[in-house]
């Protein structure tokens, strides 16, 4: 079964909004977009495309879609191995407004999203990578549908935003299984999907019970 696989850049207050660039995503007078820009480093590239490489398709909103589909094809350099999986590998779009999707071996989903992903899963292949594409998250959220996140987080607040856990996501446990600090502070947790919460019960004086 394959797994999706959300790759996501967040701040310390949970905000996933426009990270690249000033314009990537003014939605509702948002005016802090280019927040992670400052914190790259080569540590930062190399993981992302050690990352990238992984895939063996990607999941994609369609504000992604189209700023993707409007940079990448122009990055043509066989070196560039994050350009390379991007533009041969297959990419399955979630959108309820186009009609059409033209980037290489780009794939328009038709159906409800949680379906068709759900469908996806069933299928062999490699992990299904989701970047960018905050609403599209939500969905996967609220569907149970992400088994892995994989989690830069910055040394920023910004206090508005569209934040990565919104309201409709599916109470669930996730084990830390990976983290990696680059040189200017950023910090990459990887979590694998556990399954249901488990609750407990602390007193001073008394054991901690943990309910089953």
């Amino acid at each position: 079964m394959r797994k999706v696989v959300v790759g996501a850049f967040l701040t310390l207050d949970g905000v996933v909004q426009a990270p690249g660039g000033p314009d990537e995503d003014r939605e509702n007078g948002f005016l802090h977009g280019g927040w992670l820009v400052p914190y790259f480093d080569e540590k930062f590239g190399e993981i992302m495309t050690e990352w990238t490489k992984r895939a063996g398709a990607f999941l994609l909103g369609r504000k992604t879609y189209e700023i993707f589909a409007g940079s990448w094809p122009k990055s043509t350099d066989p070196a560039d191995e994050i350009a390379t999986a991007l533009n041969t590998r297959p990419k399955f779009v979630a959108s309820r407004t186009l009609d059409k999707v033209e980037w290489n071996n780009s794939i328009l989903l038709k159906g409800e999203v949680a379906e068709e992903v759900a469908n996806l899963k069933t299928q062999d292949g490699g992990e299904i990578q989701v970047h960018g594409s905050g609403d599209l998250l939500q969905t996967l959220l609220k569907h149970d549908l992400i088994d892995t996140l994989r989690l830069w987080q910055f040394p920023v607040v910004l206090g508005a935003g569209k934040r990565l856990f919104g309201e409709g996501a599916i109470p669930r446990s996730f084990r830390l299984v990976d983290t990696q600090l680059n040189t200017t502070g950023a910090v990459l947790h990887v979590y694998d999907r556990v399954g249901e919460l488990k609750y407990g019960e602390v007193e001073v004086g008394k054991e901690i019970v943990i309910f089953d």
